[in-house]
């Protein structure tokens, strides 16, 4: 048997290619879309920053490497198993091993050394690879040692910085624009004109450069915005003029880096700012749920203008015992039902993959009836290819539900029986009911709720000392689990619950609840923090006060009020 040839230096370095593609100024959903889809097709990402490692986690839906957590006295965790490695392989392009940044010379080794294995690389670099970025250098290395590349533009920070802090850097009566970055050697007698400046690196020198500006010709009075880390939920934005901007940016404690625009159309933030008055801009947002079931209650909150940090409290397990979710599997396959009851999507799940295990499909519910709590719920139903027979009209609970229910009939229904798939720790509300009704249940456990590892001890020190601004639960165990892994939330920490059940829940572990979602929905529940946090935020402006976060202060009673959207 003839044994395989390896490649050669020359192959490798024929078949190699990298791909320089542009991060674009912070904000992940800035990527582009050609950027989106080499990295989710590379073996080998080098990244720039720090940041980029989070961003590509992020994208593929990778986990974040943690510490192992700290042990919890008295608590009773589900085991967890080390991931196996996934995704690309991340290398630092930005700094050595002893943590000063690369010179470009040696960012251009290390790309170059990357591609000849033969891999597919891709090189992030902020903002634009070819603007004010090693892009070039890299690319030329590349060239000379026979690789091929492409460049993938990002958006870049001159313009999306200041649209995000409502800026517009031209209308139709401002149509001129300079980009000047700050140094030495810049001429400020040439820009004493009205046209638009775009200032890079003017943080450290913005006292100089103003005096020039004036001196130059400029109004004293000429409007100036200062924003850093633009885009990104710790933007800030300083509105002064030439004479005030130094004091009023030494103030703020402005630091790189920082995009500053000098001009009239600065005035236009008064009416355009978007992004930093969004309702929850900038709140750090507890998410406690199950590990797959996070993702959407994440996207909603950052939709709002938060920073969510999801924290697994329960991992959803099958039962200890199968054997009584396979007999009603084949029960409701030999037509012993005339009802299910799915009473949570995880609910959905567990009876789909039974179905799965067993080669079955839809087609096993021909002539049984459907019920669903919620809409949820009837969504993952409908997902399936089934279509809910009974959805609550009016609150989407088990009482909701028993509300709509109909009363067992001996002439029209002729099986009395009802497969009722939950948790373990589900309550006997609906059983009780079904049976008032005339029906039998079959009350099975198709799924385990188990209480996760707790989270890393600066987490759950955050969770302490009030450094959340807000804790979202979405069920009574995310309550029970989050206090016995992590503790409780810290008084000034915003409280919102998903409904009745989880506000009582939440008051017995003496949390006072701020914001009832008003229906068991996680897009509701969302809205209603964020009607909360807009609320807040108009009375602090109209008071004349500064824009706070709850985190910002500790009152040592949290309101007695309980806002319902």
């Amino acid at each position: 048997m003839t044994r395989a040839k390896s490649p050669s230096v020359a192959d490798l370095i024929a078949r190699s290619w990298v791909s320089f593609v542009g991060s674009g100024p912070g904000d992940p959903d800035l990527l582009t879309v050609r950027a989106v889809d080499l990295i989710r097709q590379a073996d080998v990402v080098v990244t720039e920053t720090p940041e980029h490692a989070g961003l590509v986690r992020t994208l593929l839906g990778l986990p974040t490497p943690v510490e192992p957590a700290d042990a919890v006295d008295g608590t009773d965790v589900a085991p967890v198993e080390p991931a196996e490695p996934v995704g690309p392989e991340l290398v630092d392009g930005g700094f050595g091993e002893d943590g000063q940044p690369l010179t470009h010379a040696n960012r251009a080794k290390l790309v170059v050394k990357q591609a000849k294995r033969g891999l597919r690389v891709v090189r992030l670099l902020s903002g634009e690879p070819f603007l004010y970025a090693s892009g070039p250098e890299e690319a030329q290395a590349c060239a000379k040692a026979g690789i091929g590349f492409e460049i993938v533009p990002g958006v870049s920070s001159v313009s999306a910085v200041p649209a995000y802090a409502g800026i517009p850097l031209t209308t139709k009566d401002h149509r001129e624009l300079a980009v000047v970055t700050c140094g030495d050697k810049v001429d400020w007698s040439r820009y004493g004109d009205n046209r638009t400046l775009v200032l890079l690196s003017a943080v450290g020198q913005i006292a100089d450069v103003a005096k020039a500006l004036v001196a130059a010709g400029r109004s004293p009075q000429t409007p100036v915005a200062m924003t850093r880390v633009g885009t990104t939920t710790e933007q800030q934005t300083v509105a002064s003029t030439l004479e005030h901007i130094a004091a009023d940016a030494r103030a703020a404690r402005m630091s790189p880096p920082a995009i500053t625009v000098v001009g009239d159309v600065v005035d236009l933030r008064d009416t355009l700012s978007w992004f930093e008055t969004k309702p929850l801009f900038g709140w750090r947002v507890l998410v406690p749920r199950t590990k797959d079931q996070a993702a959407s209650l994440s996207i909603g909150l950052r939709g709002y203008g938060a920073v969510p940090e999801e924290v697994p409290t329960i991992s959803v397990e099958p039962p200890r015992n199968p054997l009584q979710m396979d007999k009603a599997v084949r029960g409701l396959v030999e037509g012993r039902y005339e009802w299910i009851a799915f009473t949570s999507v995880n609910a959905v799940r567990a009876v789909r993959e039974k179905f799965e295990e067993y080669g079955l499909d839809a087609r096993a519910f021909s002539g049984l009836k459907i019920a669903a709590v919620g809409d949820k719920t009837a969504a993952a139903i409908a997902a399936w290819g089934l279509r809910a027979d009974l959805v609550p009209s009016g609150e989407q609970s088990a009482a909701g539900l028993l509300a709509d229910w109909p009363e067992y009939d001996e002439v029209l229904d002729p099986i009395n029986r009802v497969f009722l798939p939950r948790a373990d720790i589900a309550t006997e509300t609906l059983v009780a009911g079904l049976v008032d009704l005339g029906w039998e249940c079959d009350d099975v456990t198709a799924y385990r709720t188990v209480r996760a590892t707790p989270p890393p001890a600066p987490v759950r020190d955050a969770i302490k000392s009030g450094r959340f601004d807000a804790v979202v639960f979405t069920s009574s165990s995310t309550v029970r689990n989050l206090v016995g892994i992590a503790g409780k939330p810290h008084p000034s920490t915003v409280i919102a619950v998903i409904g009745p059940a989880t506000a009582k829940t939440a008051e017995e572990h003496g949390l006072r609840v701020d914001v009832l979602a008003p229906k068991p929905d996680v897009d509701e529940l969302v809205r209603a923090l964020a009607d909360f946090g807009g609320a807040r935020r108009s009375a602090m402006v109209e008071a004349g006060e500064p824009v706070t976060k709850p985190s910002d202060r500790k009152p040592s009673a949290r309101r007695s009020s309980r806002a319902k959207a």
